[in-house]
């Protein structure tokens, strides 16, 4: 069940805070601007991640999340930021919210047209350069909580 994992995934994060390196909690109301600028309400459990963390690494692992009202002039891990810039440049569906980038070819995004009975987005791969026509939305994650939950728990093994 996706809220064990993430409350699985927030033990281990506590357990190893030297791997921790995120932005810090985020207010309400910015968390708010930044539906706003995106078009839609995160999910519970990924508005949680953002309230808690806002943005950052675990590891090696850079999580996307929320930095700061400047949707327009930001960076990674600024996933608002990165999701309307990639909407312009690369035409990425409105529906999807970008991540995580995973250094390869793929970026894994949260699919907001494809929630579960609990309002939490798969997590699927987007290939930027490819056509929207050929693109397969693999999913990766069945939401954000066991998404997190691989990723800390991958990068702790190593």
């Amino acid at each position: 069940m996706s809220l064990d994992s993430y409350k699985k995934a927030l033990e281990l994060m506590n357990r190893n805070k030297n791997m921790c390196y995120f932005a810090g909690a985020r207010t309400e109301e910015l968390i708010c601007l930044a539906e706003e600028a995106i078009g839609y309400k995160f999910s519970p459990i990924y508005r949680d991640f953002i309230k808690k963390f806002g943005a950052g690494n675990f590891g090696s692992q850079e999580v996307y999340g929320v930095i700061d009202e400047d949707f327009e002039n930001s960076s990674v891990p600024d996933a608002i930021w990165y999701t309307l810039t990639e909407r312009e440049e690369i035409n990425l569906p409105q529906n999807l919210l970008v991540i995580y980038d995973s250094g390869g070819e793929e970026q894994f995004c949260l699919d907001f047209s494809n929630l579960n009975e609990r309002n939490e987005p798969k997590v699927v791969s987007f290939i930027p350069g490819q056509p929207l026509t050929a693109q397969k939305y693999e999913t990766v994650a069945e939401d954000f909580g066991d998404f997190l939950l691989d990723l800390v728990t991958k990068e702790i093994e190593e």
